[in-house]
């Protein structure tokens, strides 16, 4: 019992590491994403081929190579004099940038779906362009959008522990040294730390869901 309570103290400090990476990642790819996705409809259209393209590039590639260029490429091309802090800090730079292009996918889905209708009627009322947006249009996108974005905030959880193969100390890091001693079940046990913290935002998110559901827009 006593070497259970110990590798749960262990792994559960890892798990802080990968809450952190989670927060973190959210907290900035939420309001990147979608500033790109404003960018990937913008009539402009240099701004658009680029915002495109950058979410054709993260998006097409995985997210360990993405940790890797963002932690072993600015070092190699500097000869060692620049790189973007330490392992979490690349991780998290990593992460920021790969949900970025996502979410701004989800909300470019949820904009583009609700009908041009709605932003003529606004205009006949009067308002303007931002008025529409935030007044008319948002509540229905947001709606729209939570079961998508749902999905991938609960991909990001497990996804925080691909963080390991740059050697961040996270719970599956914190587990594998535990193997390398002889012990396999804290693997498997990690398991019970995602299981418990993704059931906890499937929860939110449906109750957030039912909050919504007053609106059948």
């Amino acid at each position: 019992m006593e070497q259970f309570w110990n590798v749960t103290l262990q792994l559960l400090e890892g798990f802080t590491q990968n809450c952190a990476l989670f927060g973190v990642t959210l907290l900035a790819a939420l309001p990147l994403g979608l500033i790109i996705s404003f960018g990937s409809m913008s009539r402009f259209i240099p701004l658009k081929a680029v915002c495109r393209t950058f979410v054709w590039i993260i998006r097409g590639t995985p997210l360990l190579l993405q940790l890797f260029v963002v932690y072993y490429i600015p070092p190699m091309m500097t000869n060692g004099s620049f790189r973007f802090g330490d392992r979490m800090s690349a991780a998290m730079i990593a992460f920021i940038i790969n949900y970025a292009a996502y979410f701004s996918e989800i909300y470019r889905g949820g904009i583009e779906s609700i009908p041009k209708g709605q932003y003529e009627a606004g205009y006949v009322l009067g308002m303007t362009k931002s008025q529409i947006f935030f007044k008319v249009v948002l509540l229905q996108v947001i709606k729209r959008i939570i079961p998508p974005m749902s999905n991938e905030i609960i991909t990001l959880v497990k996804d925080t522990s691909l963080a390991r193969i740059i050697l961040v100390e996270e719970i599956l890091k914190f587990a594998d040294d535990f193997r390398v001693q002889g012990l396999i079940w804290p693997v498997f046990y990690t398991g019970v730390f995602f299981l418990l913290f993704c059931g906890a935002l499937t929860l939110l998110f449906r109750f957030i869901e039912r909050k919504l559901d007053y609106y059948k827009g």
